[in-house]
C-alpha cells in the first residue's frame, strides 16, 4: 500500500489528468525510480463507493496476465480512494482510433488492428478460462484498451468486474443491475439482468466491429452491431469488404475479414 502523501506528491496534487471514467479520474504519477505510473483516483460523489473500489482493488490483486494493466499499489485514506496503476503512454485504442492526436499518427494498419484484436481476446481467455476464479470483465471497449505500440495493448478499468464461479450448478444465477458501456453491453444482458462470460464476447464482437469499419460503436441512434447487421448476414465477402474502414485503402486479408466477420456472428 501507499500512503496518500505519497501519492499526492508524486502526482503533484492530482495537476496532470491523464484519463476520465465513469466514477474516477485517472492522473500521471512520477516515481521515485523515474518511471511513471497512473492514479486512478477513484470519486464516490461521481458513484465510486467503497464497494467498487474494494472490488477492484481484489480483481487487480489476483490476476496476472501480460495483456493486462497491472496494480502497483493502493490507498485508502482520509476518504481518498485511489490505485497506482502500470502506466502506458501511448493512450488508448479509442484515442488511437476516433481522435485528431490519434489519427495523426497515421492509420492502423490491418495487421495492426488484428494483433490488438489477439491481445485482448488473450486477455479475455485468461480472465475466463484461467483466473481463480474466473472473471467477467464487464466493461470492454476501446477506451479501455491502452496500447503499448500499434501491435500491442493491454486491457484497462475492472470497476465493473463480476467473480464466478458462473456454471456451478448450485449457485443460482443473480440478475445484476445493466452496468457497461452503451452500443458494446449484450442485449441479452440488457433484457434479462444476467451476465455471463458471453456477455463480454459480445462486447468483444463490438470492438471487432470497430476494428473493422473504423467506426465508434454508436452511429446515430443506433448501435454500429446494429448499424452492420445487414451486411453481416450477407455472405458474400465482396458486401463484407464494403465494411472496411475505407482508412485501410482495401489493404485487409479477405480470408481473415471471413473469420472476423463470423466471430463477430457468434
Amino acid at each position: 500500500t501507499y500512503a496518500l502523501e505519497e501519492l499526492k506528491m508524486a502526482t503533484n496534487d492530482f495537476r496532470i489528468r491523464i484519463g476520465v471514467g465513469a466514477t474516477s479520474f485517472v492522473y500521471l504519477a512520477e516515481l521515485g525510480d523515474g518511471n511513471f505510473g497512473a492514479v486512478k483516483r477513484v470519486m464516490e460523489e461521481r458513484g465510486g463507493s467503497r464497494k467498487i473500489f474494494l472490488d477492484e482493488v481484489s480483481v487487480l490483486l489476483r490476476v496476472s496476465h501480460p495483456n493486462l494493466v497491472g496494480l502497483l499499489g493502493f490507498c485508502l485514506e482520509k476518504g481518498e480512494q485511489l490505485l497506482l496503476l502500470e502506466y502506458l503512454a501511448n493512450k488508448s485504442l479509442f484515442d488511437r482510433m476516433h481522435t485528431y492526436y490519434g489519427q495523426s499518427l497515421g492509420v492502423l494498419s490491418w495487421s495492426n488492428r488484428l494483433s490488438i484484436a489477439l491481445d485482448i481476446a488473450r486477455a479475455l481467455e485468461y480472465l475466463h478460462s484461467q483466473a481463480d476464479p474466473p472473471i467477467i470483465h464487464r466493461d470492454i471497449k476501446s477506451s479501455n484498451i491502452l496500447l503499448i505500440d500499434d501491435n500491442h495493448a493491454k486491457l484497462a478499468d475492472f470497476g465493473l468486474c463480476k467473480l464466478g464461479p458462473f456454471n456451478d450448478p448450485n449457485r443460482p444465477k443473480r440478475q445484476t443491475s445493466i452496468k457497461g458501456s452503451f452500443g458494446y453491453v449484450d442485449t441479452n444482458y440488457l433484457n434479462t439482468g444476467f451476465v455471463s462470460t458471453k456477455s463480454d464476447v459480445y462486447s468483444f464482437g463490438v470492438l471487432l466491429l470497430e476494428l473493422i469499419t473504423g467506426l465508434k460503436s454508436i452511429q446515430g441512434s443506433a448501435t454500429l452491431a446494429e448499424w452492420t447487421e445487414e451486411c453481416r448476414r450477407n455472405k458474400n465477402v465482396e458486401v463484407w469488404a464494403q465494411m472496411l474502414d475505407p482508412k485501410l485503402n482495401g489493404d485487409a486479408n479477405m480470408e481473415q475479414l471471413r473469420v472476423l466477420i463470423r466471430i463477430c456472428m457468434a
